[in-house]
């Protein structure tokens, strides 16, 4: 069995040793000294050039959640599976962050923090929790076991999704003729969606502007499904009441962006929830040993729908 890995950076060496104990007889190569048939390939933001010279015979691994960026390359072969990881030690992550982002809003930290700059001692009025609704865009993997923390914390929870999507605990919404009413009753919008043409752009001045007056955003999935002025405007007009985002348009964040100090936005670096080299070769390794056997593997991307 041949095997290409392909990771950016010195962290590749973490990878090759992690594959090599879960499958001590491939045959594991790593970019750019490469088979030009490998049976498989492993990478994460492969260049272009890479297709050019290999032709993975048997599937191509996704070594991260979101596959938007591998569907971007103009010469990725058509006539293999792309195959993404799912969870692999990433949805507790998210999860932590998501819930942390939540009750910094639920629990007005923002109006504290102001308060204590002030030297201002003001209790303030508890919000009633059954009335701090978290809405939920996007129900994959991740998504369910955010919606499941966010439940076990006791607020009422909503997910929307392309196609209907039943969850216990979850309001559920389903297709873009429900999502006024999803937004509507939502005082904190977490998107969790896959970056595709369906998405990009989607929480614009007319969807985010269906949230309530005061709701909150955390934005975890992509940040080209945000539009970034529109954000701002909503947050300078009153209508929202902060931001938590971890993604961005451009990565790193540049300098001069807006978001740095925008004083109702907290920025993270893209580490709600980061890859697990362990956890994730373990997953693949046992995906790659089905596909040797014949057997059905899960996590098989649709290219048309782009996840």
């Amino acid at each position: 069995m041949k095997i290409l890995l392909q990771v950016p950076g010195p962290a590749v060496e973490r990878w090759h040793a992690a594959l090599a104990a879960e499958l001590p007889g491939a045959e594991i190569s790593v970019w750019p000294a490469a088979p030009a048939r490998p049976d498989y390939a492993l990478v994460w933001k492969p260049p272009a050039s890479l297709f050019d010279e290999v032709h993975p015979t048997r599937a191509v691994f996704n070594l991260g959640a979101g596959v938007d960026a591998l569907l971007a390359v103009p010469t990725l072969p058509r006539d293999v599976p792309i195959v993404r990881l799912e969870d692999a030690g990433m949805a507790v992550q998210m999860a932590e962050y998501v819930s942390l982002a939540v009750l910094r809003a639920y629990r007005e930290m923002d109006a504290y923090s102001e308060q204590q700059r002030s030297g201002e001692w003001c209790p303030r009025a508890r919000i009633p929790k059954s009335g701090f609704a978290v809405g939920i865009l996007g129900l994959g993997v991740l998504g369910k076991v955010v919606a499941s923390a966010l439940a076990a914390l006791g607020f009422p929870v909503r997910g929307w999704t392309r196609e209907r999507e039943t969850l216990p605990r979850v309001e559920g919404f389903s297709g873009r003729a429900a999502l006024p009413a999803f937004l509507g009753g939502t005082r904190v919008l977490v998107c969790l969606l896959p970056s595709t043409p369906d998405t990009r752009g989607l929480l614009d001045r007319t969807t985010l502007g269906q949230l309530p007056q005061g709701a909150h955003v955390v934005n975890v999935a992509r940040g080209e499904i945000i539009v970034d002025q529109d954000l701002l405007a909503l947050l300078d007009s009153g209508h929202l009441a902060g931001a938590v985002l971890d993604v961005f348009r451009a990565e790193p964040l540049p300098p001069d962006h807006p978001f740095w100090h925008h004083p109702r936005i907290v920025v993270t670096p893209h580490v709600s929830a980061v890859t697990v080299v362990d956890d994730s070769i373990a997953q693949v390794a046992a995906k790659i040993r089905r596909f040797e056997a014949g057997q059905p593997v899960s996590g098989i991307v649709d290219r048309s729908l782009g996840y």
